[in-house]
């Protein structure tokens, strides 16, 4: 096979405007066709909808030709994306050596079956027949894994293999493998991301960049509105829902859904928040949680301020306390907390205006946390670890009748109630992460389920965990979910 260069420009015009606006780069610029004969394909990004798309000519006397949109990554990665079907071949993702040639590729094709390809000796691997939707190729040192899904459904590993002493560094990218006939292809929700690294005892080290996305929860499309190499957490949407608050470096940003240039939004002197802030059901206060020297646990300290500025009012003297919810009544909040030396965390609520704050929880094991009311007052939304592994329960606002929901064996985080009370989306980490944990830097799925408990589906599997979504971060009309996700960001 011989690689044919058809174009080598970077959307010079696009990735100038990209620098000034700070917002999403496309992770892959040119175009390459691979084959024996001149004939060319081509691959173009769509900088409006964030998508790419594939087209080659088809060729009789060709077994293996295609068009491929490829970059070069040192080191592990995980490259996933949705990917519509072509009638006349089979697209997804391939990995190529130094050479430039093909070693292995993951395929979809028309009928749903996901293919793998090991171009090295020439096997091929068929997935059953499904149909999925969602690619995702993932390397580990010298194992590639290759997973498919439905759409709403989770991952299945259709093969694992492994290229020995395969380059540390290699080209990945984008993939259109054509028959005798034209074919075409588009790629949405396209991400590669690079895990955080290893130290010497094997525990994951070190700091990655982050993306600020929102997710239309009806159709699973992902919009990257802001990018940066340092970690930023946490989006709230405002009451507008036509920007975004968030958390940088202990202050707080605003940014339009559309992107641009994230502005302070100004918090008085409180200037070391967390990640726990969120705005009232009125549109009127906004909660916050700075840390205060010298305090237990680092000093979180719960603040609620007007939205449209001022100085913060102090809510709870005792720390750490992190705030996680308003009752629509707008004059409370609860929060979860350590008190009188115990090490175990609580959950808690607090008229704003003063007065004793009230214990919702006195668990003797497990941990709590994430505390949110539900639109109509009924219930509080909180997880939990009481029954083994970290689950979604509900409970009365006094703290009573406690309901679990969920009954997997993931750790489900952070349960944030649609504002129509109809939906759940929730935060989900592997079996493997300590139940009483929430670590960045991990591979973690965003679920819905009703709000009334029943099963639950995926809305998209990303890298992230931690900071991703631990606040309430639905859009006012219901449709649009915003999170973090994490990787290192592209030059």
């Amino acid at each position: 096979m011989r690689l044919n260069l058809l174009s080598t420009a970077i959307l010079t015009f696009y990735l100038m405007n990209a620098e000034a606006q700070r917002i999403h780069r496309p992770e892959f610029n040119s175009s390459v066709f691979i084959g024996i004969s001149k004939e060319s394909g081509k691959g173009s990004y769509s900088i409006r909808n964030q998508t790419y798309e594939l087209s080659v000519t088809g060729q009789k006397n060709e077994k293996y030709h295609g068009v491929l949109m490829p970059t070069s990554v040192t080191g592990d990665f995980i490259l996933s994306g949705s990917i519509e079907p072509t009638t006349n071949g089979n697209a997804g993702f391939a990995v190529l050596d130094q050479k430039g040639a093909l070693k292995i590729s993951g395929l979809r094709n028309a009928d749903g079956t996901v293919i793998y390809f090991d171009h090295s000796n020439q096997k091929v691997t068929r997935g059953t027949k499904s149909n999925f939707e969602i690619v995702y190729l993932e390397r580990n040192g010298d194992r590639f894994i290759l997973k498919a899904s439905g759409k709403h459904e989770p991952l299945q590993t259709i093969g694992e293999w492994f290229l020995q002493d395969f380059p540390k560094t290699c080209s990945v990218g984008l993939w259109l493998e054509a028959s005798v006939d034209d074919a075409k292809s588009t790629f949405t929700n396209v991400r590669l991301d690079q895990p955080v690294p290893y130290d010497y005892n094997g525990e994951e080290s070190g700091h990655l960049g982050s993306r600020l996305e929102v997710m239309d929860i009806s159709t699973g499309e992902r919009t990257i509105i802001f990018e940066s190499d340092e970690r930023f957490e946490a989006p709230n949407f405002m009451p507008d829902g036509k920007n975004l608050l968030f958390n940088w470096n202990g202050l707080l940003y605003t940014i339009g859904i559309n992107g641009g240039e994230p502005k302070l939004f100004s918090t008085g002197f409180a200037n070391r928040n967390n990640n726990d802030h969120g705005i009232s059901f009125d549109g009127k206060l906004l909660a916050l949680s700075h840390h205060r020297d010298g305090l237990p646990g680092g000093g979180s300290t719960v603040y609620v301020m007007p939205l449209t500025g001022g100085e913060p009012k102090l809510v709870t003297e005792l720390t750490p306390s992190y705030w996680h919810g308003w009752n629509p009544n707008n004059r409370e909040v609860v929060y979860v907390a350590q008190r009188n030396g115990n090490t175990r965390y609580q959950l808690y609520k607090k008229d704003i205006n003063g007065g004793p704050e009230i214990a919702l929880t006195n668990f003797d094991k497990g941990h709590v946390d994430g505390p949110e009311y539900s639109p109509d007052g009924a219930y509080i939304y909180y997880n939990g670890s009481q029954t083994g592994t970290m689950q979604l329960w509900r409970m009365d606002p006094q703290g009573n009748n406690p309901e679990q929901l969920t009954f997997d064996e993931l750790n489900n985080w952070f349960p944030h109630v649609s504002p129509n009370g109809k939906w759940i989306a929730y935060l989900s980490f592997p079996p493997d992460i300590h139940p009483d944990d929430h670590p960045a830097y991990k591979k973690v799925q965003l679920r819905l389920m009703p709000a009334h408990g029943g099963s639950p589906r995926v809305l998209t599997n990303l890298y992230g965990g931690q900071g991703t979504i631990n606040v309430p971060s639905w859009s006012p009309d219901n449709r649009y979910i915003a999170f973090v996700s994490n990787s290192s960001k592209k030059k």
